[in-house]
């Protein structure tokens, strides 16, 4: 049964998001609201000025549907995990909406200071870390994926930690958001492997598995319209939804750590920005990267002179991605069987 409820919230959140494109994306280019390209990104991406933004609305929808179709029995029966990490992810979304709209308004791509984002976002992160602990789904601990361990941690310290984890990969899902079709490509094998965890766990874990078989369902559907050439970006919508919904899963299943496998591509492009400022600032100019984050590295040749289309960029980092949630879900597989 709990088979069919997945493949249901799959198919459910596809077809929405397919239906929703198709009128959706017409209807954000008839209010021109086209997203401005930063200058200081790789020239030939300024031909891409004023494809539509928050396009992320069309797998929020699907997602939705899917929680609220086929987890609906689950909800009546008290089981409010999905909704838990629904509702966190939307609250991050809401953020990017707001910094969306701002670069729209001001037909710039600034939005939201990077103050008023941090704040917004600790806020966020800290009301679903209460609502996790209160419903059970959460204990101040940490468990170690391999090692099918936990370490004891005292509860205040694990929830500055669970915080600053939950922004910090909010950040680099948005990060990761720089070529057509990445985030969402990067993002499916991440939601297939929490899908995967839960089917293997048990129906326990049922909601948790509809939200994440339903978000892999929207974003294929998305990818309709966001792979290369996209027809719409997902703006900063979809990509802090995204992040949302990837740490909210992990902190639901209660193992931030397996962020570690999974989110190995957010890593490497959050890692290739931090590194490419602080030598630019402690060598007065030099660049370890040509251009950061390392998928715009790519595509401007790397350390060979090779340049990378966006296509074999996806594809390279997605392969990636696939190899890293197998791993992590053998390693953590036998936490509850």
């Amino acid at each position: 049964m709990m088979t069919i409820r997945l493949i249901l919230a799959f198919v459910i959140a596809f077809v929405v998001a397919a239906v929703v494109g198709k009128f959706y994306v017409p209807w954000l280019r008839r209010i021109k609201a086209g997203q401005e390209i930063k200058e200081i990104g790789p020239n030939w991406h300024k031909s891409k000025a004023g494809t539509p933004t928050m396009g992320g609305i069309i797998f929020i929808a699907a997602v939705a549907a899917a929680v609220l179709t086929v987890g609906f029995r689950n909800m009546v029966h008290g089981d409010r995990g999905a909704v838990v990490v629904l509702m966190f992810s939307l609250f991050f979304g809401a953020i990017g909406f707001l910094d969306d709209f701002e670069k729209l308004k001001k037909k710039q791509n600034l939005g939201l200071s990077a103050k008023a984002k941090f704040i917004l976002q600790l806020a966020v992160s800290v009301a679903l870390l209460y609502l996790l602990r209160l419903d059970g789904y959460l204990e101040p601990h940490l468990y170690v994926p391999f090692w099918n361990v936990t370490v004891d941690m005292p509860e205040w310290l694990y929830f500055v930690l669970a915080a600053f984890i939950i922004v910090g990969t909010v950040n680099a899902v948005n990060l990761t958001d720089g070529l057509d079709g990445l985030a969402a490509s990067v993002t499916i094998p991440v939601m297939v492997c929490y899908t995967a965890v839960t089917f293997w766990w048990g129906s326990r874990f049922e909601s948790l598995g509809v939200f994440a078989a339903g978000l892999t369902g929207g974003l294929f559907g998305f990818l309709l319209y966001n792979f290369y050439p996209a027809k719409c970006f997902m703006g900063d919508t979809g990509s802090l939804f995204l992040g949302g919904a990837v740490c909210g899963m992990a902190f639901a299943l209660d193992m931030p750590l397996i962020l570690v496998p999974l989110g190995i591509i957010y890593i490497i492009e959050t890692l290739s920005d931090i590194i490419q400022v602080g030598y630019f600032k402690l060598t007065h100019g030099k660049r370890v990267f040509r251009m950061a984050p390392f998928h715009h590295h790519l595509e401007m040749g790397g350390w060979t002179g090779h340049k990378w289309t966006e296509k074999h960029i996806v594809t390279l980092f997605t392969a990636i991605t696939v190899v890293f949630a197998v791993l992590a879900f053998f390693g953590c597989a036998d936490r509850y069987v």
